[in-house]
């Protein structure tokens, strides 16, 4: 029973949209192609509007022009502290680059002297290029990264990752496929192993993020930039609430909120951590330490690059030839426009911010519900 205010919001978060659905949808009473695994469905969805590609593009102007200058939004200048000692690259960080260049270069040329090994190749690819980023900082970090200062830590967000993305792919069905895999009936790969293929790559989003992050906060510069800004207590029943009321309408409305899919859940966890004094990068805001929040959105960001130029080359300039069974496509309304090397829109990367941010809070939750260490921070403890 003491793990219930923290166990009855998520479960919520679950059950919303169905109850909604059973409206919603009054002859199936579910969402198209809900269930279906991996979601495949393609919805006709609205196409480009200017009125909001404009706004989008003006409020992703307005952030980047705050993390340039932060100080022109009241954040004080602070001294960086001293670089770490630097160390030789670890055996892993080798050991990583072969499994990367060489996955990478067989799922982009999909050569066929390697058989049926080419239709594997995007987990150990993932899995290099993050021991990969576990090395770098190493490197910088005089020894400390979390394959080798936290390895439980490291492991269990691979765990933690394979359940939340699925939660995610659960959602991505009431906004009737924001995304969709359409390689997922390769011939010679049957349904379970194309299931097992896709449950291990799930495994990759989260501990990538959190490499990102601890490969930033080696940089002395960007670690304090945002450390001493003005303080923001968001109020916890006005999130947990507030997130409730658009996962609800969400279902109703897939077409104008498709962006719930990500901010509904934050505003519903972040708020229960708020809540119960349970420490996470919105409640570091109200004292005036934006760094946290900041630095694993960024960190999503940049990982958002790779995830989107690696998936595209995966299939492209053959897509009718793609042996990649995890590739995947963006069905997004109003801003589906301007592709560069990515099925990812252009506006779409904006999206990568808030996700960096709900995959730490969905990992500090599950730390404290099921009792395991949530800090990504290397010289502290949660």
């Amino acid at each position: 029973m003491k793990k219930w205010p923290l166990l009855w919001p998520v479960l919520l978060c679950l059950v919303l949209p169905l109850i909604a659905a059973w409206f919603a949808y009054p002859d199936t009473h579910l969402p198209p192609g809900f269930g279906v695994f991996p979601p495949d469905y393609v919805s006709d969805m609205p196409g480009f509007n200017l009125l909001v590609f404009t706004v989008v593009a003006l409020v992703e102007i307005a952030f980047g022009i705050f993390l340039l200058f932060p100080t022109w939004f009241g954040f004080k200048q602070v001294s960086p502290g001293p670089q770490p000692s630097k160390l030789s690259f670890p055996i892993w960080f080798w050991i990583g680059g072969v499994f990367m260049l060489f996955f990478w270069w067989l799922m982009w040329t999909r050569v066929t002297p390697f058989g049926d090994l080419v239709y594997y190749a995007f987990s150990p690819m993932w899995w290099g290029f993050i021991l990969v980023l576990d090395g770098l900082v190493y490197r910088r970090n005089n020894g400390n990264s979390l394959v080798s200062s936290k390895p439980k830590t490291f492991v269990i967000s691979a765990l933690v990752s394979v359940f939340g993305w699925l939660f995610f792919e659960y959602y991505d069905y009431f906004v009737l496929g924001n995304w969709y895999y359409p390689n997922t009936h390769i011939p010679g790969l049957s349904h379970s192993m194309i299931v097992a293929l896709f449950l291990i790559a799930y495994t990759t989003v989260w501990p990538a993020i959190f490499e990102w992050y601890t490969l930033l906060k080696t940089c002395p510069k960007l670690s304090v930039r945002y450390t001493q800004g003005p303080k923001l207590a968001l109020p916890s029943t006005l999130l947990i609430w507030g997130g409730f009321a658009l996962i609800f309408l969400m279902t109703f409305l897939p077409y104008p909120l498709f962006w719930v899919v990500w901010i509904g859940p934050m505003a519903v966890v972040s708020g229960v951590l708020i809540r119960l004094n349970i420490w996470n990068p919105f409640s570091a805001l109200a004292e005036g330490n934006w760094a946290p929040m900041i630095l694993v959105a960024l960190a999503s960001l940049f990982n958002g690059f790779f995830w989107e130029v690696w998936n595209y080359g995966s299939a492209h300039p053959m897509p009718e030839l793609a042996t990649n069974p995890n590739y995947w496509i963006y069905n997004i309304p109003y801003v589906n426009v301007i592709h560069i090397f990515a099925e990812m829109p252009l506006l779409g990367f904006f999206g990568y911010l808030p996700f960096g941010v709900l995959v730490w809070v969905v990992f500090i939750w599950a730390g404290k519900l099921l009792g395991f260490d949530t800090s990504i921070d290397l010289d502290q403890k949660s």
